[in-house]
């Protein structure tokens, strides 16, 4: 191989550059791939990347769902989002908000109930509400639950929007649920580290996705809670790697931004219910464990919910190791868990 000059060293030595033989041009080492860079920071209740330490405190906005308060405000900005069965077989949004803050409406907003609150407690969220049942009332009270209720204590932060009917037309923001804590002086310290376990990949990656073993297919599911002509759909979309949300067949829409609200995890697990008066109220039982779906990736798989108290948040397991979720918005259906949970899900 011959060695061309170069140049010269600092000493005066000529400096050589392989060649090689067929061209005679400096051979031009390979670039090395570039080292992915883990992001410093993440959302703890979603897992994506943040650009910044996210140490805001979670807040929990109860939400209507009755068919005259959709479609509701600021549920695609929310990190978690719950629904489970208020009074009959009207369901409630139990909204989670903590990597984002927006002056955008949130809401239509409505009262709250002692599962509810234990959902709160789990993530130690502010809770945001506009009124109680007695027994949600008397549990504020006695566990000295930190709130927000626009009826009490709360009431400059809220406000009626005339384009709906009472009671659907109660909104806040979250610029304001915050400016309504600090004035209150509740804590604003939220998780320091991701509250779940989150997978590596990022949605809509099919590179970096895996399904997990024992899964099957499932780009569409259905559910439904008690009421046979109120259905909640997702369709998965394999592109952008997310489920579409639907309500009888038709968009469930973020009236702020008009779009779909998505989600990367779809949970369906089912609780025991208790009817406990006339009215239909009922008490759901958010501790303990029991059967659940989980819908990742275009695929479903069945694991286990687990929770020991209510002061930490809902878990999922499968073979006794907690389960990873992917970075995004996760959306949780709390269902009967009898006389069948699975007969509350079509997929």
């Amino acid at each position: 191989m011959a060695w061309p000059v170069t140049g010269c060293s600092p000493d005066k030595a000529p400096v050589f550059a392989p060649v090689t033989p067929e061209s005679g041009e400096p051979v031009v080492a390979p670039e090395k791939p570039p080292v992915p860079v883990q992001p410093l920071y993440v959302s703890p209740l979603t897992g994506m990347p943040a650009a910044e330490k996210q140490e805001a405190r979670p807040v929990m906005v109860v939400i209507n769902n009755a068919p005259q308060a959709r479609p509701q405000s600021g549920l695609s900005q929310a990190d978690l989002l719950f629904e489970v069965l208020a009074e009959g077989e009207i369901t409630r949004l139990i909204a989670f908000f903590q990597s984002k803050s927006s002056p955008d409406p949130v809401g239509p907003v409505r009262s709250i109930r002692p599962y509810f609150i234990s959902l709160g407690k789990g993530y130690g969220a502010i809770q945001v509400h506009a009124g109680g049942s007695p027994d949600g009332y008397e549990t504020i009270k006695k566990q000295s639950i930190e709130n927000l209720d626009e009826i009490t204590n709360a009431g400059p932060y809220f406000w009626r929007e005339k384009t709906r009917k009472a009671p659907h037309n109660l909104y806040t923001s979250l610029e304001q649920v915050r400016q309504g804590a600090a004035q209150r002086r509740l804590g604003e310290k939220g998780p320091e580290a991701p509250v779940y376990t989150f997978a590596a990949s990022k949605p809509g990656d099919p590179a970096k996705e895996t399904v997990a073993p024992g899964s099957r297919e499932a780009l569409k599911l259905e559910v439904t809670f008690l009421l046979q002509s109120y259905r909640v759909a997702y369709a998965y979309d394999q592109t952008t790697g997310v489920y579409e949300r639907s309500i009888n067949g038709s968009p469930h829409i973020d009236l702020n931004n008009e779009e779909p609200l998505k989600a990367v995890n779809v949970v369906v697990m089912g609780a025991p219910h208790k009817v406990l008066d006339q009215e239909g109220r009922r008490e759901v039982k958010l501790t303990g464990s029991g059967h659940a779906l989980l819908f990742q990736q275009g695929a479903v798989r069945p694991v286990e919910w687990r929770r020991e108290r209510e002061e930490s948040p809902i878990r999922w397991y499968e073979q006794g190791r907690e389960v990873q979720l992917q970075p995004g918005q996760t959306h949780v259906m709390i269902v009967p868990d009898g006389p069948d949970f699975e007969e509350h899900v079509v997929y």
